[in-house]
């Protein structure tokens, strides 16, 4: 005669079961808590992913965290603000110009700062010979590039005389001045094209005026 199932209301004891791993009698099986405790409190062990992978901002164990590093220190031979021919520090940033023109062709040559007072006047003695010398030999060079360049090349000019004597960085000289505009004879080729085009509107003022 086979025994009986032990009454699981009884209150006696359960004997264990086929299976070792199931929740004893009294227990709840799906692990909730028990009445009147916070069911969203953190359990022990937060900040571990229960599937075996840390979480974020903890490392791993065994794979130390690595650290911040800080800004990159700069280079050591990037270029510190100055002169772009002779480092000094006495600057002021305005380009220098140059046009020249050929029939239908034409140049434009742009030279930007910041220089200081002595490369720059070099700068502009040169630029503006070379603009004296070839910018005329177009109509639009005649009439508009050119003028606005030499133009511009004094206004470059009259702002870098107001500079104060400038320090070249060590290892490092200023360019050759030179002798100035008017001391270089390629400058007086632009006598030519000048004496040609005042030919040129003295007539047609004379044709329309009609006193030829």
């Amino acid at each position: 005669m086979s025994t009986p199932p032990p009454n699981p209301y009884s209150g006696a004891p359960v004997p264990p079961g086929p299976h070792p791993g199931a929740a004893p009698a009294g227990q709840n099986p799906y692990g909730q808590p028990p009445a009147g405790a916070n069911p969203y409190a953190q359990q022990p062990g937060a900040g571990q992913n229960p599937y075996g992978y840390p979480a974020p901002g903890h490392p791993a164990p065994g794979h130390p965290q690595h650290p911040q590093y800080a800004a990159p220190y700069p280079h050591p031979h990037a270029q510190a603000p100055g002169c772009r021919q002779c480092g000094a520090p006495e600057t002021a940033n305005f380009a220098v110009r140059a046009h020249v023109g050929v029939l239908i062709l034409m140049r434009f040559h742009t030279l930007n700062g910041p220089f200081c007072r002595r490369c720059a006047r070099s700068l502009i003695r040169t630029m503006t010979t070379k603009t004296l010398c070839q910018g005329w030999w177009s109509p639009f060079s005649l009439a508009i590039f050119t003028p606005f360049t030499l133009l511009w090349n004094l206004f470059a000019a009259m702002k870098y005389s107001k500079l104060p004597e400038p320090t070249p960085a060590p290892g490092r000289q200023p360019l050759e001045e030179g002798p100035p505009v008017h001391a270089r004879p390629l400058a007086y080729v632009a006598i030519i094209p000048l004496l040609w085009a005042t030919w040129v509107a003295v007539n047609i003022f004379l044709d329309v005026s009609g006193r030829r």
